[in-house]
């Protein structure tokens, strides 16, 4: 299912990624942040989300790596930040569209509002399609679904493509073959 969600997302312009092992995507992510540019100025900074992938990672240790990520969110930093980082909970394989509860408001902050998105997902959490996906949320605990499929496109304007007027500019997928501790939904 991988290939075909790769195929699907990358033919509405997402680029995807797939790594073996946790260590290989953060060292993966951790360059691309390097070669964007973020720095610890207004911006230029970086927004990682909580989720389990963050949740086992040395910040301190991080953010000495790049200056400039951060893992406090809010919405004024979000607004000003290059990059958002969060993890999403499920991937549609049939329409190359990731799915993520997001209750919390940093989930959608850093997902939406910085122009290039890195949404981290498990390689075994990809489902067939959209009715599987949606059959795996509880609607009494899941107060905003977000279906994220390619960077935010529009062509209401005189019917001319036009990316990243309503979110992000990239979105830039992050598969990890190795699961994660925590558990999901």
């Amino acid at each position: 299912m991988f290939e075909q969600f790769k195929t699907r997302a990358e033919a509405v312009s997402a680029e995807v990624h797939r790594f073996a092992t946790r260590a290989q995507a953060l060292d993966f992510i951790l360059d691309f942040l390097r070669s964007e540019g973020i720095a610890d100025q207004p911006g230029a900074y970086a927004l990682w989300a909580d989720g389990s992938f963050a949740a086992a990672l040395d910040r301190k240790r991080l953010a000495a790596q790049v200056p400039g990520l951060r893992f406090e969110i809010t919405r004024d930093l979000a607004a000003g930040a290059r990059a958002g980082i969060s993890q999403v909970d499920w991937a549609v394989a049939q329409t190359g569209t990731l799915l993520v509860d997001a209750t919390a408001v940093e989930q959608r902050l850093v997902s939406s509002l910085p122009p290039i998105h890195i949404a981290l997902a498990e390689t075994g959490r990809i489902l067939p399609d959209m009715a599987a996906g949606l059959a795996r949320f509880d609607p009494g605990r899941c107060a905003f679904l977000s279906a994220i499929t390619g960077p935010s496109r529009t062509a209401d304007i005189e019917r001319v493509l036009t990316i990243g007027v309503h979110g992000p500019k990239r979105l830039i997928i992050v598969f990890i073959d190795e699961a994660g501790e925590a558990d999901h939904q």
